[in-house]
């Protein structure tokens, strides 16, 4: 198995991405462990860079050490501030991903601002490597607000719809 620059570097930022901290592949000729700065190392793992110009890795052992995943940045505009009204419920991202309204670009939005949920009832898709995965409201009530765009990036626990219970 050969792993060439462009694949290392699409893995790395892939990673980056991620929570997963570390991540080890190994072939018949080569081990490759990717950490993200802050992970416990083994005493004993060399850290051994990659150079920009190598067009393949076949080290018997390379380890690269990535910093902590951040965030690039977006275009997304900041969280808008809690509401006035301190009775709304949040419907968070569960995952970093790429929220959807709807379940395909010419279908109709799962919910909309004044729509009536219930709660299993399905209000968006998170994308997160290439999976949909849908996000079910854990609340019943009427949507107030919806706080991110359609087809964008989404944090860990960033609030996506504001509901009245």
């Amino acid at each position: 198995m050969e792993l060439n620059f462009s694949e290392l570097r699409e893995l790395v930022t892939t990673l980056s991405q991620t929570d997963i901290s570390e991540l080890t592949l190994k072939g018949a000729d080569f081990e490759l462990t990717l950490r993200k700065q802050g992970a416990i190392a083994p005493a004993t793992a060399p850290i051994v860079a990659v150079p920009a110009q190598e067009q393949s890795v076949t080290a018997p052992v390379a380890t690269v050490s990535m910093p902590d995943a951040a965030p690039a940045p977006t275009a997304t505009p900041p969280t808008p501030p809690p509401s006035a009204d301190s009775n709304l419920l949040e419907i968070t991202s569960p995952m970093v991903g790429t929220f959807y309204r709807s379940p395909a670009p010419e279908e109709p939005s799962f919910v909309e601002i004044g729509d009536r949920i219930q709660t299993g009832q399905t209000v968006c898709i998170i994308e997160a490597m290439k999976l949909m995965n849908e996000l079910e409201a854990e609340v019943s009530g009427e949507i107030v607000e919806i706080l991110v765009e359609n087809s964008q990036p989404v944090e860990f626990g960033q609030p996506l719809m504001r509901v009245r219970p």
